[in-house]
């Protein structure tokens, strides 16, 4: 909790970044697993939206952390419908949160490594680069999916490590999920920042635990 935000970018040797929840708004992410699908399910279904809904969050709460929780193959299997789909039908919601674009842009031209790590399945992440072009403020994009283990587990950072290499002491890793820092820290990632306000439609959700910053706009000088 010591840790200087603006001090601990300026010295660091490489920027992992979360996308959903950090970069983007998490507002689109909800609205498609909270609205979007239970209304289609329910309709398929023959049932009422409350009770539909209420069926798919019980089912998203059992794998939840897992990686068939951010699978879309997953999803569209287990409910009998194109979940990709469905995404790309409300992809116009689909946005930076505030200040997000103009703290890629600024971090780009430092000199630092900047990775997006995230937990989102692979076509998720290409329909928001495609809708965003995120992408091209990044030296890589690294989806827990590549490794067949979410961000939750020791063994996705052994894999990234293995993969990309990175230096525990000197890195900084944003997020806005409070379990996937704590299995940052359990790793040995010292340089740890919570972002509080990942859903632009939702209050802040302030947090002990780590440094927390309600936009990553607040990491610049």
């Amino acid at each position: 909790m010591n840790l200087d935000p603006q001090s601990a970018l300026r010295d660091s040797t490489t920027l992992m970044l979360d996308m959903d929840g950090t970069l983007l708004d998490l507002a689109f992410d909800n609205y498609v697993w909270k609205e979007l699908v239970p209304r289609r399910y329910a309709v398929e279904n023959n049932m009422p939206f409350e009770e539909a809904r209420e069926l798919l969050m019980a089912k998203y709460a059992a794998v939840q952390g897992g990686l068939e929780w951010y699978c879309l193959d997953h999803w569209s299997d287990r409910l009998d419908m194109d979940v990709v789909q469905l995404h790309y039908d409300v992809s116009h919601r689909i946005g930076y949160l505030p200040g997000a674009l103009e703290f890629l842009r600024r971090v780009h031209e430092q000199d630092v490594r900047v990775l997006l790590v995230t937990n989102a399945h692979r076509d998720t992440l290409a329909l928001k680069d495609a809708m965003t072009g995120l992408g091209d403020y990044f030296d890589g994009l690294y989806s827990s999916h590549d490794y067949g283990y979410a961000k939750e587990s020791q063994n996705f950072w052994c894999a990234l490590q293995e993969d990309v290499g990175f230096d525990l002491d000197t890195t900084l890793f944003v997020d806005d999920s409070l379990p996937v820092l704590r299995s940052a820290q359990e790793y040995g990632i010292e340089r740890l920042v919570t972002v509080t306000q990942p859903d632009t439609t939702e209050a802040i959700r302030p947090t002990t635990e780590f440094r927390c910053v309600q936009r990553v706009a607040e990491l610049l000088d």
